[in-house]
């Protein structure tokens, strides 16, 4: 299990809930935690480790130089948005590409947790901020997707080059072809369980 890189096909897929809390999932939460911390992010969704379901971790403080507490949301909802605020983002998946987004100054966000407990918090800042671009995620949307046109044209070469180590990737046989993959997802949300190397 690695994290996936634009424009692998998972990233733009809209999860699918969660339907069983078990030893494996516990393994696969462990290994995204591992996973954000090497690459130094604060929050990590399962579809960029390939798992097409509604799952993220983070791990945010109040502010940057704030240490955070490990979190793990599962079938997450967002309500009750209020203000909005724009700041600087980027992503795992989009190495390297920064630019501002507009986002709630707060939301409610409902979750389930590790023991299969419902929890509710109530968020803004940066903790708000971090859950609204993972909540993103799940529902195959990128940050990208939320920033102007001037930023996004400045994104275009790095975004091309992905898209080139993507096929070259391909070409080597070292990521399978995008038919391939997609039907590797659609094949987890029938079975409603992931299928993932752990090591």
């Amino acid at each position: 299990m690695q994290i996936v890189r634009y424009p692998h096909p998972v990233l733009r897929f809209k999860s699918v809930d969660v339907t069983r809390i078990d030893g494996q999932l516990r393994q696969i939460v462990a290994h995204m935690f591992e996973l954000m911390h090497e690459a130094r992010g604060i929050g990590l969704a399962a579809n960029q480790v390939g798992l097409p379901f509604r799952l993220f971790v983070t791990c945010v403080g109040d502010d940057r130089d704030t240490p955070g507490v490990e979190q793990v949301y599962i079938n997450p909802t967002l309500r009750k948005p209020k203000g909005f605020i724009d700041a600087e983002e980027g992503c795992l998946s989009l190495p390297e590409l920064y630019g501002d987004v507009e986002r709630s100054a707060e939301i409610t966000v409902e979750a389930f947790d590790l023991k299969g407990e419902r929890f509710e918090q109530r968020l803004k800042g940066l903790p708000a901020r971090c859950v609204q671009h993972e909540y993103d995620h799940i529902e195959g949307v990128l940050f990208t997707d939320h920033v102007n046109e001037k930023t996004l044209a400045g994104f275009q070469e790095k975004l091309d080059l992905f898209i080139q180590e993507h096929l070259a990737a391909q070409e080597t046989g070292t990521l399978p072809l995008d038919d391939a993959i997609t039907k590797q997802i659609k094949q987890m949300v029938q079975q409603g369980k992931p299928e993932v190397e752990l090591p």
